[in-house]
């Protein structure tokens, strides 16, 4: 699937800039074009893969460089305002071949929750293609303001988008963990499963071909319809045979697996992509549709254990529009399982987003209130003294 990539904001930039290092480690060539925009000079700067001609400095009438300080109403404002500039730079990317818009953003902050459905409104009103949205939830750790940043985002920003993918800090940090390594280590895990994603059906020249091929219809199909999207993903490690020439093959020489083996391990790992830890955890029964990625050395992709697990899952989510594939790839060491739930319906960690952010939306108007309350008394003399003007 090929894709145009816009991150905005700190954790928007930062993830696009680890689609492209997987991207260029891979070989995958799905990265069609990227930009990262920011309102913060400094978070610019913190990229490493992307040219500086793709990083958009916006609202620098305004802010200065120096970000919108979590104010995502502001965020939006100053999107509105530059969008012409954000525009500008995507101007040169080949949209003819080009499946889809994928804009990323962190929900808890200013520019990127305020900016990410402005953009993708754009997007939508002058192409053709897709325009997904790629939002990454922040932790409750991380403050009131950030829950209901991420509240108000995301009830916006799945609105403006043709699917929107979530990705969910609580589930996935680890303690101990310093900060910048934390999120770092966040972004490579959420970066290989979407990789994977996208990746699937991509042939390479020489390289193997998929018996059953998941192309980019099979995914856009999947994301169909909106709301929002989990996905699943696990893997083994296998030891990885040799790739067996032609002549060896004609002479009858391919290698054999035990087939009930890796019937087993397909809808193992289906079952441990399925209930294991999602991208966003919800309850899989009553997703809207589904789509099953078997990935690994194409000895190991057993077609039976693809439709096995399959079956499973139109089982577990009560969908009857649950597609499924195999992508060979050769190099990993593994067999993997990527399951992607679209329109998932059931989620606690949305529900309790949206009430935490209700809560806080309350104390601060109570907080304001009071804090005017006290000011005005603090600053009352009875009348005897007079203003200088």
């Amino acid at each position: 699937m090929k894709l145009v990539l816009i991150g905005i904001g700190q954790a928007g930039g930062k993830i696009v800039d680890e689609f492209i290092a997987y991207d260029a480690a891979t070989g995958a060539n799905v990265v069609r074009g990227a930009i990262a925009v920011n309102t913060a000079k400094a978070d610019l700067e913190g990229i490493d893969h992307l040219p500086r001609d793709r990083r958009i400095l916006i609202g620098q009438g305004r802010v200065k460089g120096h970000g919108v300080g979590a104010d995502n109403e502001l965020g939006a404002e100053i999107a509105e305002e530059d969008i012409d500039e954000i525009q500008g730079a995507l101007d040169g990317v080949p949209v003819h071949e080009v499946d889809a818009f994928l804009v990323v953003a962190g929900l808890g902050g200013g520019t990127g929750s305020g900016g990410a459905p402005v953009i993708a409104r754009h997007l939508k009103r002058i192409h053709t293609e897709p325009v997904y949205g790629l939002g990454i939830l922040p932790g409750n750790d991380e403050g009131g303001i950030y829950t209901l940043n991420a509240a108000r985002s995301l009830k916006t920003f799945v609105d403006e988008v043709d699917n929107l993918l979530v990705f969910d800090n609580d589930a996935w940090r680890q303690t101990g963990e310093s900060l910048k390594g934390g999120y770092d280590a966040l972004n490579a895990e959420l970066v290989k499963r979407f990789g994977v994603l996208f990746s699937a059906g991509e042939i390479r020249a020489g390289g193997d071909v998929a018996e059953s091929v998941v192309d980019s219809s099979e995914i856009i199909n999947t994301l169909a319809g909106g709301g929002i999207s989990s996905l699943g993903y696990a893997e083994v490690d296998v030891e990885e045979p040799e790739r067996q020439g032609l002549l060896s093959r004609f002479r009858g020489e391919e290698i054999s697996l035990d087939a009930t083996q890796t019937t087993n391990r397909i809808t193992s790992l289906v079952r441990k992509a399925t209930l294991g830890r999602l991208t966003l955890p919800c309850d899989v029964s009553g997703t809207e549709r589904a789509l099953l990625v078997a990935a690994g050395p194409p000895e190991y992709l057993n077609r039976k254990g693809i439709e096995r697990g399959r079956k499973w899952l139109e089982e577990q989510t009560g969908s009857m529009e649950v597609r499924g594939g195999d992508f060979p790839r050769r190099g990993e060491g593994t067999v993997a399982a990527l399951v992607l739930l679209g329109g998932v319906t059931n989620v606690p960690r949305v529900k309790e987003l949206q009430q935490v952010a209700v809560e806080a939306q309350r104390n601060i108007g109570e907080i304001t209130e009071e804090s005017e309350d006290r000011f005005a008394d603090l600053m009352d003399s009875d009348d005897e003294l007079e203003s200088l003007f």
